[in-house]
């Protein structure tokens, strides 16, 4: 007895058996086909995803260049602060500030500038801010703030929260001091 009639049932025909058996055997290639070529395109987009953090690796270690025009580096610019003085450094700072605030959904109630005070060393320019922000948010601005370039620093960072009987409830008062270095007259 052969594996065909031993899988084939009796009462099919002799002439059709061959062409069932053909039928099987191209599903069988078709599937065994289809295998393969799942298997290679994950292949090659592990290829890809390796070639892509290779190439973000060299980046940020500065062996290549940065893209043009990608607005997702974070490291773009100067780590330092940039002005012709220090009032217009601040000034920056202070646009900075508010607008990261701003991004996160915050309101900024008061700030001022702390230009080349002792605190933070020689060339430091700060920014002291008073803001009401939701809870959730807070995370948001102080990632904003401190990453990229320039560098800055979240030095002073008091958070209040409102309580259940205020207007709004879970926005917090949050006074921070923000900070940077100012490179000085070019």
């Amino acid at each position: 007895m052969s594996l065909l009639s031993a899988v084939l049932p009796a009462s099919l025909p002799a002439g059709r058996r061959p062409l069932l058996a053909m039928l099987g055997y191209g599903a069988l290639v078709v599937a065994l086909l289809a295998v393969a070529a799942g298997a290679v395109g994950e292949l090659m987009d592990k290829r890809a995803a390796v070639a892509e953090a290779s190439d973000a690796l060299d980046r940020l270690q500065g062996r290549k260049p940065a893209r043009a025009g990608d607005g997702a580096e974070p490291w773009a610019g100067s780590p330092m602060l940039e002005g012709p003085t220090v009032t217009v450094a601040g000034a920056a700072l202070m646009q900075r500030v508010a607008a990261a605030a701003e991004r996160a959904g915050g309101r900024i109630t008061s700030s001022r500038p702390e230009l080349q005070g002792a605190t933070y060393g020689a060339g430091a320019v700060a920014v002291a801010a008073s803001l009401d922000i939701g809870e959730d948010d807070l995370q948001k601005l102080l990632y904003d703030l401190e990453a990229g370039q320039p560098f800055l620093f979240v030095d002073q960072l008091v958070v209040q929260g409102r309580g259940q009987g205020s207007a709004q409830p879970g926005m917090l008062n949050v006074t921070l001091t923000v900070y940077g270095q100012w490179r000085g007259a070019p």
